[in-house]
């Protein structure tokens, strides 16, 4: 079997993870052709890939021994050497080699510029015997492998992996200026990539202003494109209990116009009671045309992941049966204070007050902070 039929197959088995049938093949050829840098090199991939570092050490020393200088073995050898444990240190001096023989390769700079960062970044965690750096503490010490992901992209810039090494230490020295550059870029090139997708959206609905049915809206279509994206799900989550949240405000508004209806708080000539029954008809058409408006018109206006979503968490999450459960209760309560022919008004206005009070407390308490506060003491 020549060398491209070994390492194609090799390939596609490594494709559907046969680690062990792979290893079995390409052993074979190196067996049959022990100079065969090729097929050790791939060999030492299938061990990386299986979570065998240090077999693939051994198949990366022999492909280095019979060619010192073969790029891929390099790149690959320098991976190994972390994920074997034998330090960074020594993994970043072989990606320099890798880079000194063939600097036109972008592949070569962008590897390096991920090593040299990780390496500055454990060295400055212990001269400082710190174990969490700040943004400032990586950016004091990242000037270098921005330089070099810099120049891979200047070598490649049609290719995503750059730039996804000069968003990595954007992220990390807290520089959003370029983490956003880097977003647009890679998504120029690869609009569905998951990361700078969700970065972008959040970004964009996050902005002051941006209302949570439009937040809504631009989530689902993110997540249409990466459905895979647990942030991005997360994100369309919150933004989707933003939207629930507004109910309550209807049912307020609900309960607001009840009262003025009543009359609860009357003037020199207070409005006689009990209201004639079209003028209670009218006051619910007039309920009604608040949640139509407000409600089920912009409901229907939603993606339908969106509409999905509410769906979703309403079955999933308590706090958002809380908040759509009390939205109900109060437009239920102002129903009933419409359509009762009340003859005085201090039982009304006592429903309101503590139907007012109690649903202000709750919002107040249902804040996210308190929420997360919630959950992470379920967690425990």
């Amino acid at each position: 079997m020549s060398t491209d039929q070994a390492v194609e197959r090799a390939e596609a088995l490594v494709s559907f993870q046969r680690y062990e049938e792979a290893r079995e093949l390409l052993a074979r050829r190196v067996a049959e052709a022990p100079d065969d840098v090729t097929a050790w090199t791939e060999l030492a991939r299938c061990h990386h890939k299986s979570g065998s570092p240090q077999e693939g050490l051994a198949a990366t020393g022999e492909a280095l021994r019979q060619d010192p200088e073969n790029v891929n073995a390099l790149l690959l050898h320098g991976q190994l050497l972390v994920a074997g444990g034998v330090g960074i240190d020594k993994a970043v001096e072989t990606l320099r080699e890798a880079v000194r023989v063939r600097p036109q390769f972008w592949g070569c700079w962008s590897m390096l510029a991920d090593y040299v960062l990780r390496q500055a970044i454990i060295h400055r965690a212990r001269t400082n015997g710190q174990n969490d750096l700040t943004h400032e503490d990586v950016a004091a010490v990242a000037g270098e492998a921005v330089e070099l992901a810099e120049e891979a992209i200047r070598l490649a810039p049609e290719e995503v992996r750059p730039y996804e090494v000069r968003r990595f230490i954007a992220d990390l020295t807290g520089d959003d200026t370029a983490l956003h550059e880097m977003d647009r870029a890679i998504l120029r090139i690869d609009p569905t990539h998951s990361e700078a997708l969700s970065s972008h959206t959040r970004k964009a609905v996050q902005a002051p202003g941006v209302r949570a049915s439009e937040a809504a809206d631009a989530l689902a279509d993110a997540l249409g494109v990466t459905p895979d994206s647990a942030a991005m799900a997360a994100d369309l989550d919150a933004a989707t209990y933003r939207l629930l949240r507004g109910t309550r405000w209807l049912a307020l508004l609900c309960l607001l116009f009840t009262a003025v209806g009543l009359d609860l708080w009357p003037d020199q000539a207070p409005r006689q009671l009990p209201l004639p029954l079209g003028q209670r008809l009218w006051d619910v058409l007039v309920l009604a045309a608040v949640w139509a408006l407000g409600a089920l018109l912009r409901y229907r206006k939603r993606r339908k992941g969106v509409r999905l979503t509410v769906r979703s968490l309403l079955r999933r999450d308590g706090w958002a049966r809380l908040a759509f459960g009390q939205a109900t209760a109060v437009t239920a309560c102002s129903l009933v204070m419409v359509m009762v022919p009340w003859t005085g008004r201090e039982i009304p206005r006592t429903v309101f007050w503590i139907v007012l009070v109690t649903t202000l407390l709750t919002m107040w308490v249902d804040r996210p902070q308190v929420r997360q506060a919630y959950r992470a003491g379920r967690g425990r």
